[in-house]
C-alpha cells in the first residue's frame, strides 16, 4: 500500500465511519503521516478485527505528524443529510490539524473543496493509501468507543454489539421501545417505517 496519493509531503488522508448507521454520530478523521511512514498491518478498517484496530490506533497516533477526529451527531445529520454531515466531519477534522495540508486524499467519490487546498476523491482509497486507511481506523475506533458509552444509557438497543448499524436485533428493539434521542430521525428506522411520535 502506498503512503499517499500525491507527491506533496503534507497530504492529509480523510475518511468517515458510521454513515449507514441508524443511531449515533457519523465520525470522520484526518491524518497526515510522515514521509517515510510504513506499517504493513494498516488497511481499510473494515478488513481488520476490532482487536487489530485498537492495537494500530496508538501506533498511528504516535507516528502521525498530526491527526484529528470529529463526531457529527444525529441532530446535525437530520438537518443537513448524511452525505453533507460526512463531508462536514471531514472538513472539521481537517480544520483541527496542527499543520495545514498541501493536499487532501478523500476516501469515496464525494467531497466539497476545503479552503483552497487541492483534493482527490479515491474510490476504495482506504484500501490503497496508508493515510486514508489510518484515518478510517481512527474514525472507526473513536466511533465504536462512543457507541459503547451510549450503550450504557440505552442497553436495550445493544449498541455495544451492533454499533448502531441496522441489524435485525437493532430494528426489533426500535420496534419495541421506539427510537432514542441518539437515533437519526431522517433515516428509515424500520423497513415498513411505522410512524413514531418524536
Amino acid at each position: 500500500m502506498k503512503n499517499r496519493y500525491s507527491t506533496y509531503k503534507l497530504e492529509a488522508g480523510t475518511d468517515e465511519a458510521g454513515r449507514g448507521c441508524l443511531a449515533g454520530p457519523v465520525t470522520a478523521a484526518a491524518v497526515i503521516l510522515p514521509d517515510r511512514f510504513r506499517n504493513d498491518l494498516i488497511r481499510d478498517s473494515k478488513k481488520l478485527t476490532e482487536r487489530k484496530r485498537m492495537i494500530l490506533r496508538p501506533q498511528i497516533e504516535e507516528k502521525a505528524l498530526c491527526y484529528a477526529v470529529t463526531h457529527i451527531h444525529p441532530v446535525e445529520i437530520d438537518k443537513i443529510n448524511i452525505l453533507n454531515a460526512s463531508i462536514l466531519g471531514m472538513h472539521r477534522s481537517l480544520e483541527k490539524l496542527h499543520q495545514i495540508p498541501e493536499y487532501i486524499a478523500v476516501d469515496g467519490n464525494r467531497f466539497k473543496p476545503f479552503l483552497e487546498i487541492p483534493h482527490s476523491c479515491i474510490i476504495k482509497g482506504d484500501d490503497k493509501f496508508l493515510n486514508i486507511a489510518a484515518a478510517s481506523i481512527l474514525a472507526k475506533t473513536y466511533r465504536d468507543e462512543y457507541m459503547e458509552r451510549i450503550h450504557e444509557e440505552y442497553p436495550m438497543y445493544n449498541w455495544k454489539q451492533n454499533k448502531g448499524y441496522p441489524t435485525t436485533e437493532h430494528r426489533e428493539a426500535i420496534k419495541e421501545y421506539g427510537p432514542s434521542p441518539y437515533h437519526r430521525k431522517s433515516f428509515r428506522l424500520l423497513p415498513e417505517q411505522l410512524t413514531f411520535e418524536f
